[in-house]
């Protein structure tokens, strides 16, 4: 067997992991499905009332209109109300089945859990190489095929059940107006539920391979899943010692750059970051930072090695808020930190010509 080859099931850990970042298996087509379904039903269950509603509209309408006189008086931003009003009214049944249909569907996929670390900002999903493979990637050309493939399945059914019934509504020609319309209408309406019936077979099968491809992404090798059985084992006060330890020595190994660092920008007293620029790097690096405790003791290291400190509060709270130790100062803070670089090499320099 390969090293790292995934061949083991996702844990409890890494389910819930995965979910909090919104990483869950999830069909759109099912979505799609339950909404048309929903709405079909809507239309079979309200659809008389609907028509009934618009014609009695549409009866008032045309004897207002027969009346020039009632309609100056009512003006014509109150027959355009009382429109929207018929048109709301009839499509609102259908439009609440819907809407409950898709929250359900959602729901019935992904649970009542939201996720919040799925909503924060990701600059990945704006990176222009990553969108590139994922719209001209492999993925990118089975979604296609498998779009087109879902059209000619839905068309198919929809022309089987449309061939058959072109002979008789060719025998209607003639008929009375309303005995066509009761034909077309069923006509219409037993195509469209063969169509969302194929449409929602189709979002089954995707459903079932969503989840299968999720599955796939969340197996682990076998030195993960030690791994993660290990940590499982260390008891909970082990774990907080360790973390613990290891923050103690971070601090450490950062209070021993302090007296390499160029100046310290200070809050003055809630925040310390200590900055250095020796040419190696593409901007300024943050070397240590600290609030409170922390920043006091950056700023007597700071004194005891003769390292500049530079009071600017807005600065020194950005740095300490945007910046990690270790990292280099963001492009959009190029200029201010310039100013105070600027401000301590000129400081230097006649502190050097008042010595000579």
């Amino acid at each position: 067997m390969a090293s790292g080859e995934r061949t083991e099931k996702a844990t409890p850990k890494r389910r819930t992991e995965a979910r909090e970042k919104g990483q869950v298996a999830r069909s759109t087509d099912l979505n799609g499905a339950a909404v048309v379904l929903a709405g079909m039903a809507a239309i079979a269950l309200t659809g008389p009332q609907m028509i009934a509603g618009l014609e009695g509209y549409l009866r008032r309408s045309i004897a207002d209109a027969s009346a020039p006189g009632q309609v100056q008086t009512d003006g014509v931003g109150h027959l355009m109300l009382s429109a929207g009003g018929a048109a709301l009214a009839a499509s609102a049944p259908i439009a609440a089945a819907c809407l409950v249909a898709a929250v359900l569907a959602n729901v019935a996929q992904v649970g009542l859990r939201p996720s919040a670390k799925a909503l924060r900002p990701d600059l990945k999903r704006i990176n222009p190489l990553t969108n590139f493979k994922s719209m001209y990637g492999v993925r990118a050309l089975f979604e296609t095929g498998k779009t087109l493939w879902k059209l000619v399945a839905v068309g198919g059914v929809v022309a089987l059940a449309v061939i058959p019934r072109i002979r008789e509504l060719a025998a209607a020609t003639g008929a009375p107006p309303a005995v066509l319309g009761q034909m077309l209408a069923d006509s219409a309406l037993a195509v469209a539920w063969r169509a969302a019936a194929a449409y929602a077979l189709i979002s089954a099968v995707d459903y079932a391979w969503q989840r299968r491809r999720h599955e796939k992404s969340l197996r682990m090798d076998r030195e993960e899943l030690k791994q993660e059985q290990r940590q499982q084992n260390t008891p909970p006060e082990v774990r907080a010692a360790l973390r613990r330890r290891a923050a103690q020595m971070a601090r450490q190994r950062m209070m021993t750059d302090v007296p390499t660092a160029d100046v310290v920008v200070t809050n003055p007293t809630h925040y310390a970051v200590a900055l250095r620029y020796d040419g190696s790097a593409t901007a300024p690096e943050v070397v240590a930072k600290g609030a409170d405790l922390v920043a006091a003791r950056i700023r007597a290291i700071a004194r005891e090695h003769g390292v500049p400190t530079v009071s600017d509060p807005p600065l020194a709270r950005t740095l300490h808020a945007s910046v990690d130790v270790g990292q280099v100062i963001p492009a959009d803070l190029y200029q201010a930190v310039a100013r105070v670089l600027a401000f301590v090499y000129s400081l230097d320099a006649r502190t050097r010509a008042a010595r000579a």
